[in-house]
Parts: structure tokens; sequence; C-alpha cells
């Protein structure tokens, strides 16, 4: 099996990664995030999975790429980076639903024969009052978090329910949507050899 690479800087997807217990290494894939005209936040993800997969593949390694973008409406919710746009991003999503689009993309550096998917994740909000929102943004500062949510964290108590078929895509990275690749490739991550 060629080595793994993590085109991601992300802690979040090389904590995922990891429970895979395969050793990979890490790129920074230096890749311009701005949507395109009228690009909806899948396709978004998709074209940005697939980008930083081609920027950080090389020889003799299989490059994993990922990007997650949340929508309210049909319209992207990015990190919110601020206190102040989190809480905007919280009220925002009190008693609704976001999605979560997690792409990735899976790129053989020796022939560019590639992977391409996305998973997404549906999460009901709970109504969230501004003493709750101050209160969790305090404790957690999720300013790194598309939609201001840690489910992994603190956020979980925001929620109200979680919709998907893969729990790892709305952390960052769908572990098992990969797994399935890398045995389509030949590799089994459970015996941690080729097939």
């Amino acid at each position: 099996m060629p080595s793994l690479c993590l085109a991601s800087t992300s802690p979040y997807r090389r904590e995922l990664l990891a429970r895979l217990r395969l050793p990979f290494s890490v790129t920074n894939p230096e890749v311009d995030e701005t949507p395109l005209p009228g690009e909806h936040p899948d396709a978004l993800a998709l074209r940005l999975a697939l980008a930083k997969a081609r920027a950080g593949a090389r020889a003799a390694c299989w490059t994993i790429g990922a990007d997650q973008v949340a929508s309210l409406d049909g319209k992207p919710v990015g990190k919110p980076g601020t206190h102040a746009a989190a809480r905007v991003q919280l009220l925002a999503a009190s008693g609704r639903t976001v999605r979560f689009h997690t792409a990735i993309a899976l790129v053989d550096g020796d022939s560019d024969r590639y992977r391409l998917d996305r998973v997404d994740t549906d999460v009901r909000f709970r109504v969230l009052t501004n003493d709750s929102i101050e209160a969790y943004l305090l404790a957690e500062q999720p300013y790194d978090c598309a939609g201001a949510a840690k489910c992994e964290g603190l956020g979980i108590a925001l929620l109200e329910a979680i919709e998907g078929p893969d729990p790892s895509a709305l952390i960052g990275l769908p572990l098992i949507l990969l797994t399935t690749w890398l045995r389509e490739w030949g590799a089994d991550p459970v015996r941690g050899v080729s097939a």
C-alpha cells in the first residue's frame, strides 16, 4: 500500500484519521477557498476537497483531501472566527436545521486516479436563549468551527438531533466512506496490509 497523506492542517481531521491506526503524513494544501459566483455550498465542498487532495498529492502516496461547508437555507455558514460572529450564527440556527456538506477526495499521486464524494449531515438545533449561547461561547470558544457548535464537545448540548450516515463526517472526515475506498483500492485498514 502506498503511504497515506492528509492534505489538511485541521487537528480534527488528524484525530479522525488517526483512528484508523495507519501511518500518515500531513501537508498544508494551500488552496484558495473563495466560493465561485453562484456556487452552491455542496458543490463548493466537493471542489475544495479535490483541489486540496490534488495540491497535496505526491508520488507513492494516496492523498486525502476534505472540506466541509455548512448551509442554512441554501446559503453557506462559515467558521465564525469571532465571538460576535459565532453568536449571530447560533441565533440564526436556533430551532432550525443546519446541513453540513462534508466532501472527501482520495487521489493516487502516481496515476491521478481519484475518488470524490460528499456526505451530508442534518443538525437540528434546540431553541437557544441568549444566555445559553453566551455561556456556551465563553466555555468552548468554537470560533474555528462552521456553525459555531462543536458536536464533539459541549456543543452537543445545543443540539436536538443529528441525522446522517456517518458520525465522523460531521467532525470533518467521513471515515466510513474513506475506509470503503481504501478497501476498493486494495488496502484493508483493519488488517493494516494490502488486501
